[in-house]
Formats: structure tokens, sequence, C-alpha cells
């Protein structure tokens, strides 16, 4: 009996020690296998996909990543926030771990969309209502051929940031954002012209092309509006036929009604 419980302590004993040496065993190859990647695994080049504005030396300069770095220790979300920070005309950044050497900088650049004024100085913002840069006076407003929002007033407005407005504007800021966001994701928003006033409670008016003023509401389905204008225009190039007039959207979800008069600020 007593040899018997032996032989089951010894087991106990040997069976303690095989799992504390399997654990050691583990952690030696995890720190062999982390040192080897420390040691291996350098950054030995940064690529630039997607840029236009900036070249690739100032984004990887705004990035902050070297040659040389640990590849594994890059940390994207904060190179990705890095660039956006210094560079207002970049939308997106994806930093992409490309081994065995490698940083790729996915870039994706802001669209210019309209101007606005405020305190004299117009600024050029995209279609989320990011401002991209001071352009200066009236003159420049002509030379940029952009659209110049009306009837908003941006609250100390800093490149690179988002428009801010006093709470009784934030229905109209946030129209306009979600209209020249819908109209961009249809390719349209290139087409709009001389105006987006936003003067209005209920409805916004803008510009469109030489000849037309769109009218849409202040809230609602922005998307199917811009689908509705695109149809529209189709329509008419399909017949050779130039639409003119006042093209009211705020109907219903699927009726739009040209008016032959175009409306115009006052």
């Amino acid at each position: 009996m007593a040899a018997r419980k032996n032989r089951n302590r010894q087991r106990r004993r040997r069976g303690r020690f095989g799992f504390l040496y399997k654990l050691l065993s583990f952690l030696i190859v995890f720190a062999a296998v982390l040192a080897g990647c420390v040691v291996f695994f350098r950054v030995n080049q940064v690529v630039v996909e997607g840029n236009s504005r900036y070249s690739a030396q100032e984004i990887i300069e705004a990035s902050g990543v070297e040659v040389g770095d640990n590849l594994f220790l890059v940390n994207r979300p904060q190179t990705a926030q890095s660039i956006l920070r210094q560079l207002p005309y970049v939308e997106n950044a994806v930093p992409v771990h490309r081994l065995p050497d490698t940083v790729e900088l996915l870039i994706t650049e802001c669209t210019p969309a309209a101007v606005l004024e405020c305190g004299g100085d117009w600024w050029l913002m995209d279609p989320r209502g990011k401002l991209l840069e001071q352009l200066g006076d009236n003159a420049i407003n002509e030379a940029w051929g952009y659209p110049n929002v009306i009837g908003i007033h941006p609250l100390e407005p800093k490149e690179g940031e988002w428009i801010s407005v006093e709470i009784g504007e934030q229905d109209k800021l946030e129209g306009l954002r979600q209209l020249l966001t819908a109209l961009r994701d249809r390719g349209l928003v290139g087409g709009v012209t001389g105006f987006i006033d936003l003067s209005a409670s209920s409805v916004i008016y803008f510009g469109y092309g030489e000849s037309l003023t769109v009218a849409v509401p202040m809230t609602g389905d922005f998307d199917l509006r811009a689908f509705s204008l695109q149809r529209v225009l189709e329509t008419y190039e399909q017949r050779g036929e130039v639409i003119s007039g006042t093209l009211d959207l705020t109907y219903g979800d699927s009726e739009a009604r040209l008016l032959t008069e175009r409306w115009m600020p006052a």
C-alpha cells in the first residue's frame, strides 16, 4: 500500500514538472520568435499610393515612419492620425504592413466641393464639411470656380478642422454635408455651380450647370434626391436638350417638377 502511494506521488510530481517544462519551452520559443522579428523585420522602404496633391515624401514625413523602424511596431492607427492631422487634403490614410520589409501608405484625398466666407476670408471645404485651406479675398472665389455657400456662418474656422456653427444653424450644416456627400457619391458634385443657398428654413437651393437651379428639402433622403437629379439630367442629355429653370425636388421622393423661371439668390 505504501509503495503504491509513493508511485502516485512520483507520477503527480512528473506531471507538474512536465507542465512546467512545456510552459518554459513555449516561452523560450516565443521569445526567440519575438527577438527574430525585432532583429530581422526592419522597415527598408515606405511606399505611398493614391496621392496627387502631396508628394510621397511629404506623406512619409507626416506619417513618422522611418527606415530602420521595426515593421511590427509601426502603430497603424497612430500613423494614420498623424497623416490626417498634418495634411488637410487627406481624407483617409491606411498604413499596411507588407512582409518582409515594407510599409505601404494608402491615401484617399479630399474632393474640394464649395467655398464659404467668414470674416472677410474665403475657405475651401470638402463635401463632409472639412476646411481644406483659406483662400483669401473675393477674387479667389471666382478664380477657383466653386459654389459659394450662403446662409451659415462658421465659428473660428481653422485649416484641416470641421466646420462648426451655432446651434441654430446645425441642421443647415448637416443638410449641406449630406447633400454634397450624396452628390459626390453619384459623381455630380463637380456640376454644382454658383451658389448653395441655405438661407431658407426648410429648402436648399443650389446652382447646377450653366442655367439650372435645383431645390431639395433641408432634411430627408439626399441620396434619393441626388438620384432624381441624375435621372432628369440623363433624360435631357439623351434628348439632346439643355435643361434650364428651377428643378423642384421638394414635392415627393420620386417627383420632380421643372419650372421655367430660374430661382436665384437675392
